[in-house]
């Protein structure tokens, strides 16, 4: 899983990847995506991170934040 890889340095706690997993998933059923070994996948996990550490914490908000960002309407 593509969350997993990236957050390998251990530094998110168990409620910040939980988070992080709810948007992850809320972005990749807005965007029709199952399959999260897909290489576009990995775009969208980078984009779900990015936008929570810019200050967006509510998982469906990161969802659509990511889908408008990726320019996916």
């Amino acid at each position: 899983m593509p969350l997993d890889r990236l957050l390998r340095d251990g530094k998110v706690n168990a409620e910040e990847f939980a988070r992080l997993d709810r948007a992850f998933t809320f972005t990749l059923r807005s965007l029709s995506l199952v399959d999260r070994n897909d290489p576009v996948c990995d775009i969208v996990a980078r984009k779900v991170i990015e936008i929570d550490a810019a200050g967006t914490h509510d998982p469906q908000e990161i969802a659509k934040l990511a889908s408008k960002q990726l320019g996916i309407p």
